[in-house]
């Protein structure tokens, strides 16, 4: 039979043989509270009911009542074997203990044991059971279990806990420990300000520690709460004690018995907390630690490890694990101390007093301590010269704080954490720093796993992967998680996960108690200079993945190397992320979700709301303006766009030069960015930037092929524009979506669309805006088969481009209208269109405005017959394009090539170059120009005498020409199928004019 420990000195924790065991529904754990509060004792029913219903039970509460008890009885069966643990007496029910464990009745059988030997005069060990009695407690009695009786029960038992407290701090006065208590009684008595015999412990420890000021002022801080609290004042014990201080009474020193009595800790201190139960992964972090063991002798500089990272990601989790591990390695002892550099409340620990504990423990009576810290590191060294020791100092502010407790012999080692790098480390001693990070994805499961403890995670493996997602895989985050999951056992993930994506609720729902989330990222804020603080809150505000410098310094409005120190002083605070890219060498930023979520709240509560906006006005003005900057050097001049009045937050011209270096790779970068800047501005209702910048990217959005970004843009910025009556706005994004319509063969809504936006553009005379829609209005129209409509639009659009002087699109439309001219068999037009535009792309600067009409030149050329001329201009597009990253420009060149290719009867060389272009086009994807080139690829086999696999390549551009809604390359294709069917010859001939018609 297994043994059962129930705990309750804390959350309601049952346990056989170190393995959990889940008591599911409230009531049930109620039930078994009250049965362990009265253990080999019958608890009546109604005293049951009382507690589960709070004094107002149903009239069905037996039979509730025993439900639950039955529920219990197969939880325990199951889990233990044992179905007499409860038993049932009348009136009710009685929980047999037997061999079983309750952690209340051992702390009082400990305590009782502890004044035994307290009475013998033993105190030593007096002193060492009451510490292991109130190390079983985890938290507040039974917590989160409701009912006054549990809650009385709860309290009495936490009265006794502090009792027990004041009997063990008095124990340890009188055995010289004085230093070391006036911390821990400081605490104390900031949480139980009333209790009077804990106070005066405080002012005898501090008075005896050299600090009798501050003993006076403890006395004066009870008196003020005493009588503010209670109205009265403190008691004739507590009064005594003062007058003494004042008085500097010589019964308040130590005894000199007392001092030689007092005991020498072990040599061989073993002062490591307990491993985390539920430590997990870390696999790399942990063998690089390792590299600390390596060539550590006799006279070896001084190994000392570093481990940083933001509040909740592991640190003291990962050394004290790594700390068991090797601690073998350490005969002579592992030393452990909380500098508390990051504590809330708490100044950080003094080195001084930190030696004092350290020196204590490796052996050194207290009178043999110094009282200068100078003295006290030199002795600190000298005990350790000839022992191996591990020292592990957590939650470390500073290199200063440190350096005292700093072995000077290289047989010890030591482990530092710290949110903050310790750079004085490196050069005087064998110095290895880990910069940890988040938990994989595997190990976040793994830990939610180990914590939840049942099999709600393995049967929603997708809602899992949410919550370690949302949770930024950030142990803590991740251990609160679980925590709640584990204690509501009728939630699903996907509860918790819904819970979670309210990002508005999401660090109240991980922030619960004093060490959740909110709180170890308030401890890194709180920590910053106002600039920097500020810098964090702005930030915040920005709803983007990632980010450069330039926009810090809009959001601030400082310089740009102003704004990137600070951004390094939260990345140094670990607040920030560095993303770098190797093939630029830049670097950008990013937050961690939650980190965002709190620099956002902090932005909320401090900065006002017209500060706000004006910060956000000027980063989002900063986007807007370096997309017109990069679309006007991609197109050699602000063409083919219309702009809104939108603030545009103009930057220095060095550094737009060096960010719009290559200004279609600096779009892509900042792909993302935009998206989050457009959404944001348009939630807003900031329509001008929100279309301004979605009409200006649609230079990456079409290029680049993104038609989801484009979409998203383009919808959002046109439900803003609505919103506002925004009339111009609305157009622009009319336009915009109905050009991506046509990208993905949706004529009808493209159509629509178009006739909307003209319309609109038509009401407000805005002309080059007009001129746009009509130039994608012949677009439509051509791939819709009507070539006659379509070269009526493209004239009044160039029309209306000439007027407005905008060139580039000028020269688009002439070679748009060479392609019309070409498909209404006029080679001879296009031919003159073609030569006209590439001179106008050549005038504008526009590499790819000249490759595209240089393949519309070699299409009308092919039409004359001349493959050579031909074959050369496709070449010569082909140089344009490849390089600058433009796949759709360089399939059209190699369909062009592939045809000119043909036409010189080098039949081989076409189809490789017609595959490589359907290659290009399958991962683009462009249908149109795929089902072309399949096209032409099936008349070249079919002419190589392949029928077979001409006919497969003819299926499939048909296939694709049915779905783009192309009738006449439809009709086309129907033709030559039934070319290929009949028995007669295929020339190339009659597969050209065909081609043609």
């Amino acid at each position: 039979m297994l043994q059962v420990v129930f705990r309750i000195l804390g959350p309601l924790d049952v346990q056989a043989d170190g393995s959990p065991v889940p008591v599911a529904g409230a009531r049930q754990r109620t039930i078994l509270s009250m049965l362990l509060l009265s253990a080999n004792r019958v608890v009546s029913v109604d005293a049951l009911a009382d507690a589960v219903w709070h004094g107002n039970p149903p009239n069905t509460f037996v039979n509730q009542v025993a439900i639950c008890v039955s529920g219990l009885r197969k939880t325990f069966k199951t889990a233990v074997g044992v179905d007499d643990l409860i038993v049932t007496m009348h009136p009710g029910y009685m929980l047999f203990v037997g061999e079983h464990r309750i952690d209340a009745v051992e702390f009082e059988e400990v305590t009782a044991q502890a004044r035994e030997a307290a009475r013998g005069g033993n105190t030593p060990e007096a002193v060492e059971l009451l510490d292991e009695a109130l190390a079983m407690w985890r938290g507040p009695a039974l917590e989160g279990i409701a009912g006054e009786r549990v809650e009385a029960e709860a309290a009495r038992l936490t009265e006794m806990r502090l009792d027990v407290y004041e009997e063990f701090t008095a124990l340890r006065l009188d055995l010289g420990m004085h230093r070391e208590l006036v911390g821990e009684l400081s605490s104390f008595i900031r949480e139980n300000g009333l209790r009077e015999q804990a106070r005066g412990h405080l002012m005898l420890a501090q008075y005896r520690s050299g600090r009798r000021a501050e003993a006076l002022e403890t006395f004066r801080e009870g008196r003020r709460l005493l009588i503010d609290e209670l109205g009265i004042e403190p008691g004739p014990a507590l009064k005594e004690l003062h007058d003494a201080v004042l008085a500097d009474s010589p019964r308040l020193t130590l005894p000199a018995e007392a001092v030689a009595a007092a005991p020498i800790v072990a040599a061989n201190p073993a002062q490591l907390p307990s491993d985390v139960a539920s430590f997990t992964g870390r696999d790399e972090e942990l063998s690089f630690l390792d590299r600390l063991l390596d060539g550590r002798g006799e006279t070896g500089a001084l190994p000392v490890g570093s481990i940083t990272g933001i509040g909740g990601v592991g640190k003291t989790a990962l050394a004290v694990h790594w700390a068991h591990q090797v601690a073998a390695r350490f005969p002579d002892g592992q030393l452990f101390a909380d500098l508390r550099g990051y504590d809330e409340h708490d100044e950080p620990t003094t080195p001084s007093a930190v030696l004092d504990r350290f020196l204590r423990a490796l052996g050194v009576p207290a009178e043999r301590i110094p009282v200068e810290l100078v003295e006290r590191t030199a002795l600190f060294r000298s005990v350790l010269d000839s022992r191996r020791v591990l020292i592990v100092l957590d939650n470390a502010r500073s290199f200063t704080q440190i350096r005292p407790l700093l072995p000077g012999s290289g047989r010890c080692c030591v482990l530092v954490t710290s949110r903050d790098p310790m750079q004085n480390l490196a050069g005087d001693y064998g110095f290895v720093h880990l910069s940890l990070n988040t938990l994989e994805q595997d190990e976040a499961t793994e830990l939610l796993a180990r914590v939840v403890g049942d099999d709600r995670l393995a049967a929603d493996p997708a809602g899992t992967a949410r919550l370690s997602a949302l949770c930024d895989r950030l142990p803590l985050a991740l251990r609160i998680a679980a925590a709640r999951l584990a204690a509501k056992p009728h939630w699903s993930v996907r509860t918790l996960v819904s819970r979670l994506e309210d990002q508005h609720r999401r660090l109240d729902e991980l922030s619960q108690g004093e060490r959740g989330v909110r709180a170890g990222f308030r401890l890194s804020y709180r920590d910053l200079n106002e600039r920097a603080a500020r810098m964090y809150r702005l930030l915040g505000l920005l709803n983007v993945p990632d980010f450069s410098a330039w926009v810090g310094a809009a959001l601030l409005d400082i310089s740009p190397y102003d704004a990137e120190d600070l951004i390094e002083e939260l990345v140094d605070a670990q607040l920030l992320e560095v993303l770098s890219d190797a093939a630029t060498g830049r670097v950008r930023y990013r937050f961690q979700d939650l980190l965002r979520l709190f620099a956002y709240e902090c932005a909320k509560e401090q900065e006002g709301e017209p500060e706000r906006h004006s910060a956000l006005q000027r980063a989002h003005g900063g986007w807007l303006f370096l997309a017109q900057e990069a679309h006007r050097r991609i197109y050699g001049g602000d063409y083919t766009v219309i702009h809104g009045p939108g603030h545009r937050h103009e930057l220095p011209e060095h550094l737009v030069a060096e960010l719009l270096d290559e200004p279609m790779a600096w779009f892509e970068v900042e792909r993302a960015a935009i998206v989050g800047v457009v959404d944001q501005a348009s939630q807003a209702d900031q329509s001008a930037v929100a279309w301004d910048l979605t009409m200006t990217s649609a230079t990456l959005f079409q290029n680049r092929n993104y038609p989801e970004e484009w979409r998203l843009c383009g919808e959002r910025a046109l439900a803003a524009a609505r919103r506002t009556g925004d009339d111009i706005g609305e157009a622009a994004m009319l336009h915009s979506l109905g050009t991506l319509e046509i990208v993905q063969w949706r004529y009808e809504e493209a159509a629509e669309r178009l006739d909307h936006a003209l319309r609109l553009f038509d009401q407000h005379g805005e002309q080059r805006g007009r001129a746009l829609v009509l130039r994608n209005l012949a677009l439509y129209q051509r791939y819709n088969g009507d070539l006659d409509a379509s070269r009526a639009s493209a004239h009044l659009a160039l029309e209306g481009f000439r007027t407005a002087g905008d060139h580039y699109a000028e020269a688009h439309l002439l070679g748009m209208l060479a392609q019309i001219e070409l498909e209404r068999g006029e080679p001879q037009a296009s031919l003159l269109l073609s030569t006209e535009a590439i001179a106008r792309s050549r005038e504008v600067g526009s590499a790819r405005g000249e490759a595209q009409s240089t393949v519309r030149l070699a299409e009308a050329l092919i039409r004359e017959g001349d493959g050579a001329r031909a074959e050369e201009a496709c070449r010569r597009a082909l140089d344009l394009v490849r390089g600058t990253g433009d796949r759709r420009g360089e399939a059209h060149a190699l369909h062009g090539l592939g045809e000119a290719q043909w036409r010189q009867a080098r039949l081989s060389e076409a189809v490789e170059t017609l595959g490589e272009a359907l290659e290009i086009t399958r991962k683009l994807p462009d249908r149109f120009l795929e089902a072309r080139a399949g096209l032409v690829l099936a008349c070249v086999t079919a002419i190589g005498g392949d029928r077979v696999a001409a006919a497969g390549c003819l299926t499939e551009a048909g296939r694709l020409f049915d779905e783009v809604g192309a009738p006449v390359w439809s009709a086309r294709v129907r033709r030559l199928d039934e070319l290929l069917r009949g028995a007669g010859a295929v020339s190339t001939e009659i597969l050209w004019e065909l081609l043609e018609s």
